[in-house]
């Protein structure tokens, strides 16, 4: 596609008022409630890849598609239009460039513009931006406010663990992060390693040409089916405006969604048992669920993996796809010899083994030269961090849609804008008050234990016990926190 133009001031030469680093969901999301709420102010989008969509434009392995509705992962102002709310990659993408288009936000865009560093200038109140173009040469732009929307893991590398004999295995191996598009797997076995949502939505999107789907995961996740069109939702477009019918079945599934991670908190064994006894239903008296479907954690200790219209669950039942449960022991030459002593013949291994995490975009930060550790910093609201100035992160859901914490983030960010504006100041940043710097330290990401947060959970901020010093994950808290509460709330400092 043609690449935008170099060009990342203003028309007197000065610098911009934002720049929004992603194209993704996220950024495009912002960019909307930017030029909506802050109208006037001058901002770029810089996008490290060749066209827009972030994870919907790099994942392209078979049956790519959401696990959540896209009644919130959709945006608050645009209505999701579609019959189908479990929808496909393709699908989101469209949206994403379709409200692009409608806001006018492609001129904004600057495509193979990568952040590599970031320096804050206390004197002139500003960032400074060493970017690459075209992975290339490097240019400098500059800008008042930063806001990542760059998603939280690299689009580089997928997370792949070492394998024993991985050499000797003479298919091919792939990572569904990087789908080769004329990979041919028809009348072909193939071996999935993983047990997330990946893993579940590859096995039966490729049963109907593959010989056999094996799916090998050292232990079980949990698995629920939901119909990939809600009939709620379908029905009340026919009857009353689209932004109505939105709102409602948008509020109903948040609802929903906080119910079901609640009942995981406060009655997690019996939610457990529910969840079990559903796939039991699926599958049948016969089949073992307690070996392959009923995990040794709680729900919601790791994301829950949604398959639609019980897909996964019907290519089970037909034979097309067996779950095996067990430990890697070696590759060989035709497969994989587990810890058991099973051996499972592939022509092509699949490793769905997960992401590698990324601290806001891997970007080299500083403040007046001086390097920036994000893991020596308190994450304020989960979107600031204690001494950093003018810059806001987009960090969603791990429980609940992303971009019901992105709009927040991005409603927040413009009242920050604009407060800014109105107080006659250049730059914000939280600092610790003396009674916060007795804080007992949490993780970035509490109470989840899911390995591709663990891994990296020591590189990001602190967050506290106590407000605004938390990273609450909850959609309801996070309402109050951050499209209402004060921003003169004693923490944010305005210089």
């Amino acid at each position: 596609m043609a690449i935008a133009t170099n060009e990342v001031t203003t028309g007197d030469g000065a610098a911009l008022d934002v720049i929004i680093v992603g194209a993704g969901l996220s950024g495009i999301g912002a960019a909307v409630h930017l030029q909506h709420n802050c109208p006037g102010k001058s901002y770029r989008i810089l996008e490290a890849r060749a066209d827009m969509g972030g994870t919907w434009d790099l994942f392209r392995y078979p049956g790519i598609r959401s696990d959540s509705d896209m009644h919130t992962l959709g945006y608050r102002f645009k209505p999701w239009r579609a019959a189908k709310a479990i929808a496909d990659g393709p699908a989101i993408l469209d949206y994403v460039k379709e409200t692009a288009s409608e806001h006018g936000i492609n001129s904004h865009i600057r495509y193979q513009h990568k952040l590599l560093a970031a320096n804050w200038s206390e004197q002139e109140a500003l960032w400074t931006l060493t970017v690459a173009v075209d992975g290339q040469s490097d240019t400098t732009l500059r800008c008042r406010m930063l806001l990542m929307c760059s998603g939280y893991y690299s689009y580089e590398q997928g997370y792949t663990p070492t394998f024993e004999g991985r050499d000797d295995f003479k298919g091919p191996v792939v990572h569904p992060q990087h789908w080769p598009q004329d990979l041919d797997y028809k009348n072909k076995r193939v071996v999935i390693i993983g047990s997330g949502a990946t893993a579940m939505t590859l096995a039966p999107a490729m049963a109907d040409k593959a010989a056999h789907i094996t799916v090998l995961q050292r232990s079980p996740t949990y698995v629920v089916s939901r119909p990939d069109r809600d009939v709620i939702a379908n029905t009340l477009r026919k009857l009353m405006p689209e932004t109505w019918a939105y709102a409602i079945t948008r509020w109903k599934n948040v609802v929903m969604q906080q119910f079901v991670y609640r009942r995981s908190r406060t009655r997690p064994a019996q939610l457990k048992e529910k969840l079990v006894q559903m796939v039991s239903r699926e599958l049948g008296p016969d089949y073992d669920v307690a070996t392959h479907f009923t995990p040794s954690y709680n729900p919601w200790d790791q994301r829950l993996c949604l398959v639609p219209n019980a897909d996964l669950f019907h290519s089970i039942k037909r034979g097309d796809t067996e779950m095996v449960t067990d430990h890697i022991e070696r590759f060989t030459e035709q497969g994989i010899v587990l810890k058991s002593g099973r051996e499972l013949p592939a022509d092509i291994i699949v490793t769905a083994t997960g992401l590698n995490l990324k601290v806001l975009g891997g970007v080299d930060f500083s403040v007046d030269g001086k390097p920036l550790d994000f893991a020596d910093t308190w994450s304020y609201k989960g979107l600031m961090y204690s001494g950093v100035p003018n810059l806001v992160f987009t960090f969603g859901y791990i429980n609940a849609s992303w971009t019901l914490r992105a709009d927040l983030t991005a409603e927040f960010f413009c009242r920050l804008v604009n407060h800014l504006d109105a107080t006659g100041t250049r730059s914000c940043r939280p600092e610790l008050r003396e009674a916060d710097k007795q804080m007992p330290a949490r993780p970035f990401i509490d109470d989840f234990s899911a390995g591709y947060m663990q891994r990296m959970m020591h590189r990001f901020p602190k967050q506290g016990d106590r407000e605004p010093w938390v990273n609450t994950q909850d959609y309801s808290r996070d309402r109050k926190l951050l499209r209402h509460g004060t921003l003169e709330d004693g923490v944010l400092s305005f210089r």
